[in-house]
């Protein structure tokens, strides 16, 4: 792809507020199987069910005040049930395969919805592409939403990106600025150790280990690029590589610097510890602040993962989210008509007044909500040469517990890095050749 800034900027204009994720590189991401558009016998009104793993408590009341207003409308009525995200993760096939599943679902494009669609378990929903609310959606998305047999899958609703966070309140007070290469970065860690504070929070305890693999994703695309990072995650590489052993012998720099309550804390406790003070900085996706109070959100900032090879493009983590629906939907009119709404600006911008306001709707005519952190957070990402989506967006739901099992196993023993790689071979394999 063209990655001059000045031809990134003129395609992310015509795109849409999801420029980003029209980027060539998540063009490869995009839905790329057949998906199921037939359905049990359909029955006329009733209430659309939509489940939510958005179960933060400003994500969750978010969801409930856009629900509301579609009510309202008139028309079709959705029900909304909230789930614990890790909950829906690992019910989400339950839920799709169940003789009578949710309507509706949170979620999200790439290799995951690929796996449902070429099981025939997501609803067609190409026709509603040509309605008024989504017609003028960018050609990158469109192509997002799409099964390799032209058919499209998914309704988007908002993107958002991942950084290092932290309070400007306290590097102010530690005198320390943002880092741009992996040395500054080394020697920021070293001075916040200096401070009493863990340098770097994790959050990859109780159900949340995966927030351990944007530190993984994050090294790769630094040291290998992403297209190497997608090639491993298909099963084109292997994690025995010589080029994955020096993810983890960079990674191993900066262990000294984390958090050792790391992998015993949810991201959601892991915030807390970083509102408190009790850690430095943290490299997580913008929903952690929908665990975070409002008052709160102007003394945030962030950086983009260091620099670790000049010569290697820089690539962002910039995830999807939106909606599919199930094939077996016994309500295929009313499931349209709400993610028809869904896909609107008004929709989605009452969803960001609702939530802490740092996703970035798709809409094209939608407004974000204007603060300096989205503005930051917008422009890092449009300005990215390729954008990644995380590593089970980019490999598969099923793939992500044997992520979970290494990292863990990595940070608790980094000596064993040998036997520990040759075991996600082993296990990644299986997941492979099913």
């Amino acid at each position: 792809m063209n990655t001059s800034p000045t031809s990134r900027r003129r395609f992310l204009a015509g795109a849409g507020a999801l420029g980003a994720v029209g980027a060539a590189s998540l063009m490869s991401g995009c839905v790329a199987s057949g998906s199921g558009g037939g359905s049990t016998a359909q029955s006329k009104g009733g209430t659309v069910s939509l489940q939510s793993n958005l179960s933060s408590p400003q994500a969750k009341k978010a969801m409930e005040d856009l629900v509301a207003a579609f009510d309202k409308r008139g028309g079709a009525k959705a029900s909304l049930n909230t789930v614990a995200s890790e909950t829906f993760r690992t019910q989400l096939p339950t839920y799709l395969t169940s003789a009578n599943p949710p309507d509706l679902l949170t979620w999200y494009p790439g290799s995951v919805a690929n796996a449902y669609s070429d099981k025939n378990l997501l609803l067609d929903v190409d026709d509603i592409w040509t309605k008024p609310e989504l017609s003028g959606y960018s050609d990158a998305l469109k192509k997002l939403c799409t099964d390799d047999k032209g058919r499209k899958v998914f309704v988007p609703a908002s993107y958002y990106w991942w950084g290092v966070f932290y309070k400007k309140s306290n590097f102010a007070k530690w005198d320390v600025q943002e880092p741009k290469t992996w040395d500054e970065f080394l020697a920021l860690c070293r001075k916040l150790k200096t401070k009493g504070v863990a340098p770097i929070g994790l959050g990859a305890g109780a159900d949340t280990a995966w927030v351990a693999s944007a530190w993984f994703d994050y090294f790769d695309i630094r040291i290998n690029g992403a297209q190497y990072h997608r090639d491993l995650l298909a099963g084109k590489h292997s994690f025995t590589d010589p080029q994955v052993h020096k993810v983890f012998d960079t990674w191993s720099e900066a262990l000294p610097y984390f958090d050792p309550n790391g992998t015993a804390l949810s991201f959601q406790d892991a915030t807390t510890a970083l509102l408190n003070n009790r850690t430095g900085m943290m490299l997580i996706g913008t929903f952690f602040a929908d665990a975070a109070p409002k008052d709160q959100l102007g003394d945030l900032d962030f950086f983009r993962f260091p620099v670790i090879d000049p010569a290697m493009p820089l690539v962002e983590e910039g995830p999807t989210d939106g909606y599919f629906a199930s094939a077996h939907t016994h309500h295929q009119a009313e499931v349209k008509e709400l993610m028809r709404y869904l896909a609107t600006a008004e929709a989605q911008e009452i969803y960001l007044k609702g939530s802490s306001g740092t996703s970035i709707p798709t809409n094209p005519t939608a407004k974000d909500s204007g603060t300096p952190l989205v503005k930051k957070g917008r422009a890092m990402i449009e300005s990215a040469a390729d954008v990644t989506q995380f590593f089970n967006r980019d490999s598969s739901d099923a793939l992500q517990p044997t992520a979970d099992t290494a990292l863990t196993k990595f940070l608790a023993k980094p000596k064993e890095i040998t036997s520990i790689l040759s075991n996600w071979q082993r296990d990644a394999q299986k997941i492979w050749s099913q």
